[in-house]
């Protein structure tokens, strides 16, 4: 699916994308943590150590983490020992920052960890503010890709480093075949049944077809002047890190 038709896919299909989004994360809220690492079996926590790996080789001291949700890859960084001095996370979800800022204080990081509510297209912090920023599973949400891939650029420092870690589509047999199963058939029907949401998890796996994966997302990465960008596949293809450079 081309770029520009990645805002038509939403989760209710009745007003603009990001005020869904932002809906649907705010009703889910309660047990997205639960149902996120439910589905994935617990690879996810594997795929935010391997991106934190990729993301230490920076030492980056101040980190912007986009699209936050309850803050799973800022507490995740900081078990790591990423040596980041302090990591902001923004979401447009009230309810997801909410259930994120009570976890910072049971762990003890609501000083090292500030979470805000921004859009991510329209950041509210100046030029090359950030070392680094990163967003785990987040950018498939986006109304406008290409904005909010701009709007990080800007807010990272010279050599800064973004990191984006997201789903994509596995073309290897037979992880092709047990992912498409899975993620459009298991998935919606349990996702439904504990969180209450009928669309928010039949959502997830259209958000995930219309988003320009692999090859597709680098090559915007590139156009918009990101440097020596590249791509990790993980699990056979089921979800990627994407680096670029500024």
């Amino acid at each position: 699916m081309p770029i520009n038709e990645m805002s038509t896919v939403k989760p209710y299909n009745q007003g603009g994308k990001k005020e869904e989004v932002e809906q649907m994360f705010d009703q889910i809220a309660h047990s997205y943590d639960f149902l996120n690492h439910f589905f994935s079996l617990g690879i996810d926590i594997l795929w935010r150590k391997r991106a934190i790996r990729e993301l230490k080789k920076y030492n980056p001291k101040r980190v912007l983490d986009v699209a936050t949700g309850t803050g799973d890859f800022a507490i995740q960084a900081f078990k790591s020992n990423l040596g980041a001095e302090r990591i902001t996370g923004v979401d447009i979800s009230e309810g997801m920052l909410e259930v994120g800022r009570k976890k910072m204080v049971e762990r003890g990081l609501d000083q090292q960890v500030t979470m805000t509510k921004a859009d991510s297209e329209n950041l509210p912090f100046e030029n090359e503010t950030f070392d680094a920023y990163t967003v785990a599973f987040g950018v498939r949400n986006f109304e406008n890709l290409e904005k909010g891939l701009s709007e990080m650029l800007r807010v990272l420092k010279p050599n800064g480093v973004g990191v984006v870690l997201e789903f994509s589509k596995p073309t290897v047999f037979p992880v092709k075949q047990v992912f498409t199963l899975y993620f459009k058939y298991i998935m919606p029907t349990v996702g439904k049944w504990i969180s209450k949401d009928s669309r928010a998890y039949t959502y997830l796996p259209e958000s995930v077809d219309a988003f320009p994966s692999g090859k597709n997302f680098i090559a915007i990465m590139d156009k918009l002047g990101y440097k020596r960008t590249r791509r990790i596949a993980l699990s056979g293809g089921i979800a990627s890190i994407y680096i670029g450079e500024k």
